[in-house]
Formats: structure tokens, C-alpha cells, sequence
């Protein structure tokens, strides 16, 4: 069931008042449109992919998101923090990929979840997948856990207060040479598409915090032999 607030936009009712703002935003599409997008004159067509950007909320901690670490194993972004998330199967939609596929790699029960909204497709490189970010609401948490060791190092849920803390804040230099939003979170450190994804929904959130954008760091010295090693690896199949 959905309410019209004063803007005139139909918000679910089951939302929080904190998530209402990031509803607002994913509806009008302010501060949320595309970041990344493919560039011209690529061969064939994107792979498409989903995920999903869960909000719960702890009863001490209060609002959250849930994060995997992806096995330094696979192909595709081995080792980094992400959102659960992997390729469209044919014939699916977005929302049914992202709520799948952070059931099969958390054991997440897809019952517990309102949707709130479905954010622009962003461009992936190197692993030239089309991403759609689907919001949810985690209205009626369940445990989680890594389902398969193969493809999850870890599931975390991290406090939003943490993440939007200004000593967890900075910028780390990519592969490319260019420099991006990082966070760290405990032995964490989220960057890259994640990060650039979360710096974008906690603006529109309207829980941004001031901090240093002027503290820039290299990458880890693991953590940048792992995304080299993904820029030289051919494309594969995993998500």
C-alpha cells in the first residue's frame, strides 16, 4: 500500500520517515541519475546485472546496509565489498534479479523486503555489465550468512552512521589513475562502483556528512594487486 506525501509522490507507508528522503529521490530521480555510463562505439551489447541496496535498521546501531566481500577467487571485482547483486537471468527483471541473487549469496529471505524504487543503469567497466540498483527496505530482517564460500567472503550489515562518519571518509586512486569515494569500515575498504554508487544515495538520503575530499591514498597494496589482476583477466561468467 503506498501514501502520497506532500510532494505528491507515492511513498510504500511500510518506509521508516529516515528512508522517506531516499524514496523522494529515487522517485523524481534527483542526485541519482546515471554516474557511469558505456562508452560509444563499444562491440556487442552490455551483460545485464542488479542489485540490491538494502536499508535495515539495528536496534542499537539503527539504519544499516548489507555489504558482501566478494571471494578473492572470482573473475569479475575479486575481494571487494559490494552490494549483493549478480547477472539477469532471461526472462527476469531487475528487481527479481537483485532480490535472487541476495538470496543466494546471504541466504536473505526476499519476503522480508519492500522495494522501494529502481535507481538509472550504471556502466561497469572492466567487466562491461549494464548494473540496475534496486532500493529495498528490510522490513522484516532475517539472518544472514555466506551461502557459497566460492563467491562470498563475508556479509556484513554496516551502520550508516559509520559510513557517513568523516574519519571513515576519503578518496583512493584507482588503476586507471584517476581517483575515487572510499569508505572505510572496520578491516573494509569500500571503493570503486560501490563506493561511487553509496556516496550518491547517502547525498540523496540527505545523510552526507562534511568531510575531507581532500584526503586522497593510494590503494592497499593487496587490494591493488587484486583489481589489477580483474584489468587483465579476460571476461567471464561470474557475477
Amino acid at each position: 500500500m503506498n501514501v502520497v506525501d506532500a510532494m505528491g509522490l507515492q511513498i510504500a507507508d511500510a518506509l521508516p520517515d529516515w528512508l522517506r528522503p531516499l524514496a523522494r529521490a529515487a522517485a523524481t530521480g534527483e542526485g541519482l541519475g546515471p554516474r557511469f555510463r558505456r562508452p560509444e562505439g563499444l562491440v556487442g551489447e552490455p551483460r545485464r546485472s542488479a542489485v540490491l541496496i538494502l536499508f535495515g535498521e539495528d536496534p542499537v546501531a539503527g539504519p544499516d546496509l548489507l555489504f558482501v566481500e566478494r571471494a578473492k577467487t572470482l573473475r569479475n571485482h575479486p575481494g571487494q565489498p559490494a552490494f549483493p547483486g549478480g547477472k539477469v537471468d532471461p526472462g527476469e527483471g531487475p528487481v527479481a534479479t537483485a532480490l535472487r541473487e541476495a538470496n543466494e549469496e546471504t541466504d536473505l529471505d526476499p519476503a522480508g523486503v519492500e522495494v522501494f524504487g529502481v535507481l538509472p543503469d550504471q556502466y561497469v567497466f572492466p567487466s562491461d555489465f549494464l548494473v540496475t540498483p534496486v532500493l529495498g527496505w528490510w522490513r522484516a530482517p532475517t539472518p544472514v550468512r555466506v551461502r557459497d564460500t566460492r563467491e562470498v567472503a563475508s556479509v556484513v550489515r554496516i551502520a550508516v552512521s559509520d559510513l557517513v562518519d568523516p574519519a571513515n571518509r576519503l578518496c583512493v586512486g584507482h588503476p586507471s589513475g584517476r581517483s575515487g569515494p572510499a569508505f572505510e569500515a572496520g578491516s573494509l575498504l569500500i571503493w570503486g562502483f560501490t563506493a561511487a554508487l553509496l556516496d550518491g544515495v547517502l547525498k540523496a538520503g540527505g545523510w552526507e556528512r562534511p568531510w575531507d575530499t581532500g584526503r586522497v591514498e593510494p590503494l592497499p597494496r593487496e587490494v591493488l594487486a587484486l583489481a589489477v589482476r580483474n584489468l587483465a583477466a579476460p571476461g567471464g561468467e561470474d557475477s
